[in-house]
């Protein structure tokens, strides 16, 4: 075996046992992507099996097929995450479909919007721990970050599991990861080479949300400079602790409301009211039986109250950013196409705007 694999394992299990320390705090800590982590644990363990706390194997690269066989498993809990939150809801792989590299799963607890191009790696992850075995479905990035998992629960169908890896396993099985870098994020232009008049017109004309990225795209933004240039009644700047204090009132009021956490790889989707909200340090969560956020508050370096036309009436959103302008969250009021949305809900995120930050010009 080779000695960089040899130490990966051997840091791992110290450190699982040891320090209790998560899967991505430890890669951290070796340097590594966590991927490369869950990577060096394929193959065969080379250990006593006491010693060897986690096996992995490699998937084969069929990833619509593997998420439209989920189903099969019963419930499980789905995670997504970026670096500034974690997104796990508990239900079932329903009505999962694909149109080429974009997938959809479509129900009531799974609601999944998945990028297929960006997924480059995936394992089925078995690992030993003093509350038993936890199996899972980890899928990574060309650089080997985290794009989604699947963790059995106990009323999960182990063998259609068993099924599932059996059936596609990779023949390649030797352990290790080759990694490329993360691409660099596009370079904005600068505000005075866009059309803000044509761009707020264009903003005005929206018929449906999901033409906003459309939108973005058109006139060459990002999405934290097309709300700089938004009109005011469409866009407006709000403190970044909002979140916490929406996710509080919303809450307190039983708002139903929607949660969008994604990464370039997954959007995942919580539908249906919160309950229990629990600050932890820097962690805002919500601690629901069948749904979990973890959001890092400190993470949000900006806050904006958004504000789309529709043939439904106005949506409003409110969305959160990193020092980086990489979205971290979304917040919506639950809402079917069709109706429009929720008063309690807009009533809620206007609020926020009492006391908006103005926009830098």
């Amino acid at each position: 075996m080779p000695e960089k694999i040899q130490t990966i394992r051997q840091a791992f299990t110290e450190q699982r046992r040891d320090a209790k320390a998560r899967h991505r705090d430890i890669a951290g800590n070796l340097g590594i992507s966590e991927g490369e982590l869950i990577a060096a644990h394929a193959g065969p363990g080379g250990e006593p099996p006491d010693a060897c706390t986690l096996h992995a194997t490699r998937l084969r690269a069929e990833w619509p097929q593997i998420v439209e066989s989920l189903q099969a498993l019963g419930e499980v809990m789905a995670l997504t995450r970026n670096a500034s939150c974690v997104h796990e809801k508990t239900g079932t792989y329903r009505n999962a479909t694909h149109n080429g590299a974009v997938g959809l799963v479509l129900d009531a607890d799974i609601d999944l919007r998945v990028f297929y191009g960006r997924w480059a790696h995936g394992f089925a992850v078995e690992e030993h721990t003093d509350k038993g075995v936890q199996r899972s479905l980890q899928f990574f990035d060309a650089a080997g970050t985290a794009i989604h998992k699947v963790f059995l629960q106990p009323q999960s169908d182990a063998a259609a599991y068993g099924e599932l890896v059996a059936r596609l396993a990779d023949a390649d099985q030797s352990a290790g990861m080759q990694v490329c870098a993360a691409p660099p994020a596009e370079a904005e232009a600068p505000d005075d080479a866009i059309d803000a008049a044509a761009f707020g017109g264009a903003w005005a004309a929206l018929r449906d949300t999901h033409e906003f990225f459309g939108l973005l795209k058109k006139f060459g933004v990002s999405r934290t400079q097309g709300l700089r240039l938004a009109p005011a009644e469409f866009a407006s700047r709000v403190a970044p602790a909002s979140a916490h204090r929406l996710i509080d009132e919303a809450a307190r009021g039983q708002v139903s409301i929607m949660v969008f956490v994604g990464n370039p790889g997954m959007i995942q989707i919580h539908t249906g009211p919160v309950s229990n909200i629990v600050p932890a340090g820097p962690w805002i969560n919500i601690l629901d039986p069948r749904f979990s956020l973890h959001l890092r508050a400190d993470h949000v370096a900006s806050a904006w109250v958004v504000r789309k036309p529709t043939v439904d009436g106005v949506v409003t959103s409110l969305e959160l950013f990193d020092a980086q302008g990489e979205t971290i969250a979304m917040f919506f009021g639950e809402r079917k196409p069709g109706k429009p949305e929720l008063p309690a809900w807009r009533a809620l995120v206007e609020s926020l705007t009492q006391e908006a930050e103005p926009c830098p010009v």
